[in-house]
């Protein structure tokens, strides 16, 4: 029989995993299934550009994981049982419950409204396509003069409100942040950063709490209100809420506890990738929910579970950060370097070179994922039965 895979999301997480484990596995050993809720691939690093008018590259599963031996699952997940090893999904036939030997659980996170009253009814998100695409409609409706706030002065935050001030300059733009303008970065890019959002018009709010959204402003915690036809919502992710609601060791956040391989601590035919887990890094920090750990944490779970499988030798890779880089619309951007657990250095790149630095490396992650078994190695290895035996029924060390 073939040891089955299945793969819960589609992100860039999800996409990746399930084709960097059919790079590594044969197609007769084993079925691995994606299963996701929407046919398109969603480059979710650019919903900042589809709402303000930018048209993105159409990129379909069904082309992307032609002749990989991946099977897609169009499907939106309902609920998981870890100890019975099934997911309960419903697609367009009605419900369905799929068996696995083996879970990567990607379901990624969505936005987070923090409780702020006001906010769910009042304010826009660009954490999803939807909410990308409802943003889109009203800011083309908006007229000249109007003015627009964006809540959260974070990477997300940062890129809302220079892409919309670029694209949208007869708009009256601001930030709201409730702690100093790009405070975690480097004088350079701090200095980089006020120089852009001057340039472009946008009022800054530092310091500011907002402690409630109506339809016209939006309320601070010092009493005052600041004028917004539009509220952009921007402070940060909370993620899917099925794992909580699963037998899995889960932290406060709701995200997955998982061991150096990303594999649940609890259940050990589990793995967690991107938003979903609670992966500890560089000083015994939580890395942060983003691209740049999301993506290897899917080749760290790949890689595990293809060496489980296989007898071969388990990743030991530590997962680090590099950079942070952030588009500040199309002409200009910040790339700053940090240290491995995510703190500023001296160094930054900014400008044009940066914003093109930024588009390459948002291109480069959506090419993995639309070619997922192209690339470095390409010899697929034999799944040993006993090996997937005990990756299935093996209890994880305390």
């Amino acid at each position: 029989m073939q040891h089955r895979i299945i793969v819960l999301g589609a992100g860039y997480t999800g996409a990746i995993a399930a084709g960097r484990l059919a790079k590594r596995l044969r197609r007769d050993d084993v079925a691995i299934t994606l299963v996701n809720a929407e046919p398109d691939f969603v480059e979710r690093v650019r919903m900042h550009q589809l709402a303000v008018g930018q048209d993105l590259k159409p990129r379909p599963f069904s082309e992307m994981f032609a002749g990989t031996g991946v099977e897609l699952k169009l499907a939106k997940v309902t609920g998981v049982d870890v100890d019975r090893k099934t997911v309960a999904v419903l697609d367009a036939n009605g419900a369905e419950e799929l068996e696995y030997d083996s879970l990567v659980y990607a379901l990624g996170s969505g936005w987070n409204d923090q409780g702020v009253p006001g906010t769910a009814e009042h304010a826009h998100e660009i954490a999803s396509r939807p909410g990308a695409l409802r943003l889109r409609e009203r800011l083309a409706r908006l007229e000249a003069g109007r003015p627009v706030v964006v809540v959260g002065g974070g990477l997300t935050g940062l890129e809302a409100a220079t892409e919309i001030a670029e694209a949208r300059p007869d708009l009256d733009v601001a930030l709201a942040a409730r702690g100093g303008l790009g405070d975690w970065l480097s004088p350079k890019g701090r200095g980089h950063l006020r120089k852009v959002l001057d340039k472009l018009g946008i009022t800054v709010h530092e310091h500011t709490a907002v402690t409630g959204v109506e339809a016209d402003r939006v309320a601070t915690a010092d009493g005052t209100s600041i004028p917004a036809a539009v509220t952009v919502w921007t402070t940060g992710f909370a993620v899917h809420p099925i794992a909580k609601a699963t037998a899995l060791e889960v932290a406060g956040t709701g995200q997955i506890v998982v061991d150096g391989t990303l594999r649940s601590v609890s259940h050990p035919d589990v793995y967690a990738v991107g938003d979903a887990a609670l992966v500890m890094g560089p000083g015994d920090k939580p890395l942060r929910m983003s691209c740049a750990s999301g993506t290897p944490s899917a080749w760290q779970a790949a890689d595990a579970i293809a060496a489980r499988l296989t007898g071969g030798k388990l990743p030991n890779v530590a997962l680090r950060y590099f950079n942070q880089c952030i588009s500040l619309g199309r002409r200009e951007g910040l790339i700053q370097y940090v240290t491995a657990d995510d703190r500023a250095v001296r160094a930054a790149l900014t400008g044009r070179l940066a914003a093109v630095y930024k588009e390459l490396v948002c291109k480069g992650a959506a090419w993995g994922v639309a070619n997922p078994t192209l690339g470095v190695p390409t010899r697929r290895r034999r799944v040993v039965r006993e090996q997937a035996q005990a990756s299935s029924t093996a209890s994880v060390p305390a």
